[in-house]
């Protein structure tokens, strides 16, 4: 049975970072080439989201954007709804997305010279901004066990030097995938806890979890740790509203709401209006029924992408159970970064990220955004079965 996200939409010429881009930064020509490293989807919105902007297009005036509170319990609703978590609407910051988040955080709550934590391979806007900021980052390398990440406490509180302030908690993690447990949720808090850390927890992929799969908000994973904890979910990445630029830093603790609230203030930031209308549209029920469908769809994309890559001698894909971003592993082929990064990039004409962009332990990886419709997700299997056909 065709689904809605089946449907081809040519994005070229339309100022798509993923695909008007891939040749300048890749060397991979759109004409002919799979565009699978920007970390958005190839889909549609919910028919909801597009009512409201055509709604706003119709009435025809854009001027400041008042009364929030629909807004407000709209993100209130979602939370409670799919997450179980309930939150107070004055919690709520809304930022230009959840990498602006991210630099706020380290704004407010660090200073120049002081140390952030990062438990790599991670999202790399994480690093950039927080270099970018005059900040250090502490790599915390993650343990591979069987072929999936997982938390190594031991050898990070030996390596803490007693400079960190922050810590930076992808959850669910990109590039791995891995859903984290309560347990291990618990052991980030205590961990937080033991070197007096600001806990910020991005888990913007959090709606994104792989069918037999639970995530839990931080929040609840360790309520005693809300004195310092920061919470950053979006709409963005679970509707593919990316453009829009709005994401939600959500702080339980009010000493901490006080000084984001000041930063927010002093760099004369307020919110897009086209954003929070697109933003409460998707969180409703009708949203709520397209991330179901959206979800099942991924999981057939993962699998078939499993299927064909794992068949190739010396290639492993990492177990996905969120996110639609699969992180290949190339060690096994013997090749150097350069040989099977280029094997990939010219050969099977595939942009992808390259995995030293997420730090320690990405050396051997290459990312692939699924997010596609699955015609191109077998395509891209059949060009890399076809560019290391050698080791077949």
């Amino acid at each position: 049975m065709s689904s809605r996200f089946d449907e081809e939409i040519d994005r070229r010429g339309t100022h798509c970072a993923k695909w008007d881009m891939m040749q300048k930064v890749y060397g991979v020509d759109p004409a002919d080439g799979l565009a699978m490293w920007v970390a958005d989807m190839d889909f549609r919105p919910p028919e909801v989201v597009q009512q409201a902007v055509e709604d706003m297009a119709a009435h025809g005036v854009y001027g400041y954007f008042g009364n929030d509170g629909p807004y407000l319990d709209a993100i209130r609703w979602w939370m409670a709804e799919r997450h179980g978590w309930q939150v107070a609407a004055e919690e709520i910051f809304t930022t230009h997305g959840l990498v602006n988040g991210t630099a706020l955080c380290v704004d407010a709550y660090t200073e120049p010279g002081d140390a952030v934590v990062l438990m790599t391979p991670v999202y790399h806007a994480f690093a950039r901004v927080i270099r970018s900021a005059g900040r250090r980052v502490a790599e915390m390398p993650l343990l591979q066990r069987d072929g999936r990440y997982e938390m190594d406490f031991d050898g990070w509180d030996a390596a803490m030097t007693g400079d960190e302030r922050m810590l930076v908690l992808c959850s669910p993690h990109n590039p791995g995938g891995r859903v984290w447990t309560a347990g291990e949720l618990a052991g980030v808090a205590a961990f937080a806890r033991r070197h007096d850390l600001i806990l910020v927890s991005d888990e913007i992929h959090h709606d994104l979890i792989m069918p037999g799969q639970r995530h839990v908000p931080m929040a609840l994973a360790d309520p005693g740790i809300a004195d310092r904890l920061v919470m950053m979910t979006a709409t963005t990445k679970t509707f593919n509203i990316a453009g829009a630029h709005v994401g939600n830093v959500i702080v339980p603790d009010p000493e901490l709401r006080r000084r984001f609230a000041a930063r927010m203030a002093g760099l004369g930031i307020s919110p897009n209006s086209f954003g929070l209308a697109m933003a409460r549209a998707a969180y409703s029920p009708e949203g709520a029924a397209w991330v179901d469908e959206l979800r099942d769809y991924l999981e057939g994309n993962r699998r078939i992408f499993d299927e064909m890559v794992n068949a190739v001698p010396g290639l492993a894909s990492m177990p996905l159970e969120a996110t639609y971003l699969a992180w290949v592993d190339f060690a096994g082929t013997g090749m150097t970064q350069d040989e099977f990064t280029a094997r990939v990039e010219r050969d099977a004409r595939i942009a992808v990220n390259h995995g030293p962009t997420f730090g320690t332990g990405g050396e051997s990886f290459l990312r692939f955004n699924l997010a596609t419709p699955r015609a191109r997700v077998r395509e891209a299997g059949a060009r890399l079965q076809a560019a290391f056909s050698d080791l077949q």
